[in-house]
């Protein structure tokens, strides 16, 4: 974006001179719609005192700021003051009414920051202060510390001068020796990013300014900055700059685990091209074989000790892909099964052929390492009663004591601070914590259902969340525990083995529909179909469930209501009977998550409709015409005439088809049919991005842990057939 498109217009500084006010009033950026995000109900602007930071991939992202305001400054006849110390081009064009203070880090801190400040003091009148990037004083061997300190002493002595400055910081480019006391000092952190060519802004920190409202990620369209509510899209933007990890992350404080990874990466830079274009010399690791042993060491402290899966592991991640979980992961060992469902779900897809990485929804999903698990156990005295329950004949004994003191349990202050950066990162997004077991979604062990996932509407002040976030890992530890999963564990044989829990984080998939936040779509999607009621349907096809809104509907069906049930190779057959039958068995009851009362609830889709006015409801349910006429006809509103059918998204999109193709592609990779849980959201064109959550093995009680077609029999040997459009677990039985 080009610094002259930013200027929508000039603002006059009202009132400036006026210093009868008991507030200094505030200073314009020269962007009208940038000023009103730091307004929160008072005049738009910045406060005199505030120092602005902007986090950017290179300097070009800051440079229109900083010349914007410029701009305005220097047209509105008041001095403004360039600190001009870096290797990158000027920030600023030469103007002369700039006054351009060149100031030499090379010397040392102590006489770069002498130099700095007694400039300032001699200028104590001027009110607007433009600084080079701070990220470059480390091409004169200034330490991330060293660069802290210099914004810690600089930052108050501008802010009791009722100054505003501009400052840069390269995007994970620092330590947290840097970022943070920054982060701690400034007034205002701002993160800018550059997406398909367009500029994308998100406030980090606004002091005592910072609201639900402001602190969206915003999109800079038009002369404006209007915010971004589309996850997908949130996603996207996020993860279109390298991310390399949470700033208080164990990589920061190096143990052999890390060191493994680190000497990963370093395998890896070997066997990439030298900057220069010249290849990789043999000497440094660039044959195959050394990239190889080292993904199966890495695949194999955090993926997968299981044969079967590490081979699928190893033939579609990269060291590349291991590499992206390690830095995303809060402690250490294994993700556990969930979380690699999920990502070789993904691997499979974006190697058979390109265009899923056009269709899946990005992820940003972070991963709590199974170790966490055994050192939650141990600081809470539960490791000797997590012991006893490994026995067959007392497994249940005084379990609900052990689950109390689970539920009451403390986690180290190291990773408290780390929960709290991967709450940072979110912001106030909605997130869900999920179980990922060693045993779960593997071969032959499913745990379906077994173990808690919990939703954080993640609201609040930073301290709620954090302790609502907290709540939630302690419950789905609690639920390793359960009479129902040590149940499991007894029958599956597997009481004695170890059952370390990790956990997978993710973004809920969605948007706000007025105080509702939803996918348009979830489901669970089968690549084999056990009950086709009718012979038009061909099993090995596969099948959905589909419901509007949260997934959860369609994998615990716990209610009286309905999913929409589709056979993926006669989409318009339904089970029902006749248009009657179609709208009393159509879904009724939605899951939600309600950000004004900061909770998972179920609601009424009619309810939702009449909330919120910007659900396209079209999109999702046909309109009873009948109903539809009768009500316009008594002089009332009709939105409560539709029926959620989910008919236009099957009949106006190629979700079908996808689904189909998705679901081959899989189940041909695993070698068995799998089922996947996913969402899908649509935009205004009808056009539509898939979310991967989980997939799995397809899994079936009776004497075969994976569920085998059917053969197909000629009609004088089939004995009894029975046909319905009810679905459950599958049972195979011998005879």
């Amino acid at each position: 974006m080009s610094d002259r498109g930013m200027s929508d217009r000039s603002m006059s500084d009202r009132g400036m001179s006026d210093r009868s006010m008991s507030v200094a009033p505030p200073v314009s950026t020269g962007i009208p719609s940038l000023d009103l995000l730091f307004g929160d109900g008072r005049l738009p602007g910045l406060l005199p005192g505030d120092n602005v930071v902007f986090t950017v991939d290179s300097i070009d992202s800051y440079v229109p700021f900083a010349r914007t305001l410029a701009r305005h400054v220097t047209e509105s006849g008041l001095p403004l003051v360039y600190f001009r110390f870096a290797q990158h081009p000027p920030v600023l064009e030469p103007d002369p009414r700039v006054e351009v203070i060149a100031t030499h880090p090379e010397p040392g801190f102590e006489s770069f920051i002498t130099q700095i400040h007694s400039a300032i003091r001699e200028r104590a009148g001027v009110i607007y202060y433009v600084f080079d990037s701070l990220s470059d004083l480390s091409h004169t061997c200034y330490s991330d510390r060293m660069i802290g300190n210099f914004f810690r002493l600089t930052c108050p002595f501008l802010r009791d001068l009722d100054t505003v400055a501009y400052f840069a910081l390269y995007r994970h480019f620092h330590s947290y020796h840097a970022v943070e006391p920054i982060r701690r000092t400034t007034q205002i952190l701002l993160d800018i990013r550059e997406h398909e060519g367009l500029t994308y802004l998100q406030p980090q920190k606004i002091d005592e300014r910072l609201t639900p409202s402001n602190a969206r990620l915003h999109l800079f369209r038009n002369g404006r900055f209007e915010p971004v509510t589309s996850s997908p899209r949130i996603s996207a933007v996020i993860q279109s700059s390298s991310w390399p990890g949470l700033p208080s992350a164990s990589y920061r404080m190096i143990g052999v685990w890390d060191k493994t990874f680190v000497r990963a990466e370093q395998v890896l830079a070997a066997s990439r091209p030298a900057p220069g274009g010249d290849a990789a010399t043999p000497a440094a690791a660039g044959d195959p074989e050394s990239l190889r042993e080292t993904l199966v060491e890495v695949l194999r402290l955090i993926i997968t000790n299981d044969d079967r899966m590490l081979a699928l592991a190893e033939r579609y991640f990269t060291l590349e892909d291991v590499i992206a979980v390690w830095k995303r992961m809060i402690g250490t060992g294994m993700i556990g099964g969930k979380a690699v469902g999920m990502l070789l779900a993904r691997a499979i897809l974006r190697s058979a052929d390109p265009r899923w990485e056009r269709l899946l929804e990005p992820h940003d999903s972070f991963y709590i390492g199974s170790d966490v698990y055994y050192t939650f156990l141990v600081t809470n005295d539960c490791w000797w009663d997590r012991q006893r329950q490994k026995d067959p004949e007392s497994f249940l004994d005084g379990n609900d004591a052990v689950r109390a003191k689970f539920l009451a349990g403390s986690f180290p202050d190291y990773i408290v601070a780390r929960f709290a950066d991967m709450l940072d990162y979110f912001d106030e997004a909605p997130i869900i914590v999920r179980s990922s077991s060693l045993l779960e979604d593997n071969f032959g062990n499913a745990f379906s259902g077994k173990y808690d996932s919990v939703f954080c509407v993640n609201r609040g002040s930073p301290e709620e969340r954090l302790a609502a976030f907290m709540d939630a890992v302690r419950t789905i530890y609690a639920s390793t525990i359960s009479d129902e999963a040590l149940s499991y564990r007894a029958m599956r044989g597997v009481l004695d083995r170890d059952e370390q829990m990790a956990l997978l984080v993710q973004r809920v998939s969605g948007a706000p529909y007025g105080r509702y936040f939803l996918p348009q779509l979830a489901g669970v999607a089968y690549s084999f179909n056990p009950y086709a009621w009718s012979r038009e349907i061909e099993p090995e096809a596969g099948m959905l469930r589909l419901v509007f809104g949260l997934g959860t509907r369609a994998v615990d069906r716990s209610d009286d209501d309905y999913t929409r049930v589709v056979s993926l190779s006669a989409p318009g057959l339904r089970p029902d009977a006749s248009a009657d039958d179609r709208r009393r068995h159509a879904q009724r009851r939605v899951d939600v998550l309600d950000r004004e009362r900061n909770e998972f609830r179920q609601v009424h889709f009619l309810d939702i409709v009449r909330d919120a006015d910007d659900l396209p409801v079209d999109t999702v349910a046909t309109r009873d015409r009948a109903l539809s006429r009768e009500l316009r006809e008594r002089g009332l509103s009709d939105r409560s005439a539709y029926v959620l059918t989910l008919d236009p998204i099957l009949e106006k999109t190629s979700l079908v088809a996808d689904m189909r193709a998705l679901l081959s592609v899989i189940r041909d990779a695993y070698g068995t049919h799998v089922d996947v849980e996913f969402t899908a959201n649509l935009d205004s064109e009808w056009g539509f991005t898939i979310d991967v959550l989980q997939c799995r093995p397809l899994q079936v009680q009776g004497t075969s842990a994976n569920a085998d077609p059917l053969p197909d029999l000629p009609p004088e040997r089939v004995v009894l057939r029975s046909e319905g459009g009810v679905i459950g677990h599958s049972r195979t039985i011998d005879l």
